[in-house]
């Protein structure tokens, strides 16, 4: 019998249960698609490509679109197949075997599951309410002598933002490469890609899929130093980043307008979420993303399978935050089932 690498079988796949229900809360995907216009330019855009021909290999136009968008240099703009691939790119480059990868938890699982693909050793640094890193954690980072360090802002599951001080603390103390996952930075807070120029093992990674409403494209980007990207291009695959997906995301740049405005209609579904959970009993705790994490009055777990059943599907975080939930703020309808369904498994 084939045997893959010792410990592989003893890990379960990386996913997000789903479920056949109406009302899906629990992926934090944008719930409107980008208006007819879109879907149009993208239709015309498809049917110019020469599909039998390899792509171009730098995604040039998109890198340069991306770089336009968010006022950084060409030569530090990559692309690749959703942030994701991103942040297994930068720890295929800069992790490995003998080095260490520090994670401020709770926080994103992908980023200690790709640690663990690319047989770095993980570094766990537990952050408590309200999630701040402070110096003494820094401290404790520092003291791994970490290769990468990754950093989520706003924090996933928890919704909370770090401080620039503190990434400039976290840049300033050794040439650690710093990794600011800001997958969520379009719904709020406040970006430190204007740190990456004068700090050369800065990364900022960002994606399309969730202001931008091009999850089903995987599209994802870094700013960073010429240096880190060269690096990148050292590890990526042969044509990486298809045809398609080049042009879903151009066509999805030059519809930033119609995106902005509905970032205000998921930021309005948020805000109504944060302020009716407490006159139902339930804590909830403050958010710069798309979602909020909660913590039901009862069993957290009971309260999931409860909304379950309601056809209203959210993300068990019970594992990582003790007795917690967390809800996608989704359309008005979507939000309307959610907390009536909760309202009635609380009853």
């Amino acid at each position: 019998m084939l045997q893959p690498r010792p410990g592989l079988r003893d890990v379960a796949p990386y996913e997000s249960p789903q479920f056949d229900v109406d009302t899906r809360l629990n992926t934090n995907e944008c719930p409107y698609p980008l208006p007819d216009g879109f879907a149009d330019d993208l239709a015309k855009a498809v049917r110019d490509l020469s599909l039998n021909r390899y792509p171009d290999r730098e995604a040039a136009a998109l890198r340069v679109g991306l770089a336009d968008a968010a006022d950084h240099p060409f030569e530090g703009t990559w692309a690749a197949n959703g942030s994701n691939e991103i942040l297994l790119q930068l720890l295929q480059a800069y992790g490995g075997p003998g080095r260490r990868v520090v994670v401020f938890e709770p926080t994103y699982a992908l980023h200690s599951r790709l640690a663990w693909v690319t047989r770095s050793d993980v570094v766990a640094v537990r952050l408590e309410p309200p999630w701040r890193i402070e110096a003494r954690h820094v401290a404790e980072a520092w003291a791994a002598s970490p290769s990468v360090a990754f950093v989520c802002s706003p924090n996933n599951p928890t919704g909370n933002v770090q401080a620039e001080e503190t990434i400039r603390e976290l840049v300033a103390r050794r040439p650690t490469l710093v990794v600011v996952d800001e997958a969520y930075i379009e719904f709020g807070g406040d970006s430190v890609a204007s740190l990456v120029r004068r700090h050369p093992n800065l990364v900022v990674v960002r994606t399309l899929s969730k202001a931008f409403a091009l999850a089903g494209a995987r599209v994802g980007y870094c700013l960073a130093s010429r240096d880190v990207v060269d690096d990148l291009r050292r590890v990526r695959l042969p044509y990486h980043l298809s045809s398609l997906n080049q042009a879903a995301g151009l066509v999805a740049l030059a519809h930033s307008d119609e995106a902005v405005r509905i970032l205000d209609a998921v930021r309005e579904q948020r805000e109504r979420i944060l302020a009716t959970l407490p006159s139902m009993g339930v804590g909830a705790f403050p958010s710069s993303a798309n979602f909020v994490l909660f913590r039901p009055p009862r069993h957290a777990r009971e309260v999931w399978r409860g909304l379950l059943d309601r056809g209203v599907l959210v993300r068990d975080f019970t594992d990582l935050v003790p007795e917690c939930l967390r809800v996608t703020a989704g359309t008005p309808e979507e939000v309307d089932r959610f907390l009536s369904a909760l309202e009635e498994v609380l009853a």
